[in-house]
């Protein structure tokens, strides 16, 4: 290979890079941006809290139901046209969300068909990061496409709510719609397919990886790790502002801070799994550090509030770190035939982990004891510890 085309090479697979960072931004700036509506879509819809609640749930309800289908199309179709049908699918219902007049059970199923259809972002977007960057750099670019999601959430933090205070709720919602079908029409353009080795329609089919317990292990174990995670992104904001007196901005303000810290986070585990050759061994060390944070907050919640608030700095940051290394592992212990099919249910498994956590947490919480829910949490990492499986990472 000359030098111009490992030039031109070198440029495609950033510019791919850029495009599936793209799409993943928009994806999570409708799926977690939502929320951010509800005052918004209660009083233009005269919904109670509970069937705001069912609408902003109803994305991640149709992300869940089909994030390994999805990743099995990529594996056989390519990234370019799954990231493209599906964004663009996506960005299509939000629009008929946005511009007609529907009864609460069409809009509640036009936001779970458009999270169905946005969840082949996930596996799509991380299959073409590890089709184009080799294993001496893939944590540090998928540590990249990682932190689409706090920007996905700023984006939508920023844009959503000023959008709906002056149109309204679905004008609003033009916003994730125009994103994801600009975003979907540039990767169809712009994005190429990584190379891959020519197949014999001959040959037998790639073995599943599932049938030995290394991935089933790797999931769990990436599961058991957002619990953490999920923990303080629901209760840090209700806990500064009940439990400490703070105003509901500083408290957004101070955990925005902490969230792009966490985006720096997924950003330096990423290069330091580059330099260490293992995706695995920094997952457990961060399993490790999770486990002590977590503690350290329930620590701080019966001492020092300084102390509190310097853990959940830390825990904001130290608990999002993790989850690159985990996507990218089970990508690369799946191998390329089965890629798409093992991130997405590594979203799967994280996801329903992220669903449960809230209600379940908020139930030994009650009134107020976060000192013991955060102490309970600090559990599951410890499981993880156990259970990820850095023996079968290949040294």
């Amino acid at each position: 290979m000359t030098g111009v085309e490992q030039h031109t090479i070198g440029r495609r697979r950033w510019l791919v890079l850029g495009l599936g960072h793209a799409a993943q931004t928009a994806s999570c700036a409708f799926l977690y941006g939502i929320p951010f509506l509800v005052p918004a879509m209660s009083e233009a819809e005269n919904l109670t809290l509970g069937e705001a609640g069912a609408v902003v749930a109803a994305p991640s309800i149709g992300l869940l139901l089909t994030l390994i289908a999805w990743g099995a199309a990529a594996d056989r179709y390519g990234e370019r046209l799954i990231m493209a049908l599906g964004l663009g699918l996506s960005g299509a219902l939000l629009l008929v969300a946005a511009l007609g007049t529907h009864s609460l059970a069409v809009l509640f199923a036009l936001f779970v068909a458009a999270g169905a259809c946005t969840a082949s972002v996930n596996a799509a977007s991380g299959r073409v990061v590890m089709g184009w960057f080799g294993a001496h750099e893939r944590g540090m670019a998928m540590g990249i496409r990682q932190t689409a999601q706090p920007l996905g959430v700023g984006v939508a933090a920023l844009a959503l709510p000023p959008l709906a205070e002056h149109f309204g709720f679905r004008v609003a919602v033009v916003f994730p719609a125009a994103f994801a079908l600009v975003v979907a029409l540039l990767v169809a353009l712009l994005v190429t397919d990584p190379p891959r080795p020519p197949k014999d329609p001959s040959g037998p089919a790639p073995a599943s990886p599932y049938r030995t317990p290394t991935l089933w292990r790797l999931h769990g174990a990436s599961a058991l790790l957002v619990i953490p995670q999920f923990t303080v992104s629901a209760f840090a904001p209700i806990y500064l502002v009940a439990i400490h007196g703070w105003s509901p901005l500083a408290a957004g303000w101070f955990l925005a801070v902490v969230q792009g810290l966490g985006a720096l986070g997924r950003l330096a585990t990423g290069y330091w799994s580059d330099r260490v050759a293992s995706r695995l061994r920094p997952m457990r060390v961060l399993a490790v550090a999770s486990a002590a944070v977590m503690l350290l907050v329930a620590l701080g919640d019966v001492s020092w509030p300084w102390l509190v608030v310097l853990a959940i700095v830390l825990a904001g940051v130290i608990t999002v770190s993790d989850n690159g290394l985990g996507f990218t592992a089970s990508a690369e212990l799946a191998g390329l035939a089965w890629a798409g099919r093992a991130m997405g249910a590594q979203n799967t498994a994280q996801n329903v982990a992220a669903v449960l956590t809230p209600p379940l947490l908020g139930l030994v919480i009650g009134e107020s004891n976060y000192a013991l829910a955060f102490g309970l949490v600090a559990l599951f990492p410890v499981a993880a510890i156990w259970l990820t499986p850095v023996r079968a990472e290949p040294c």
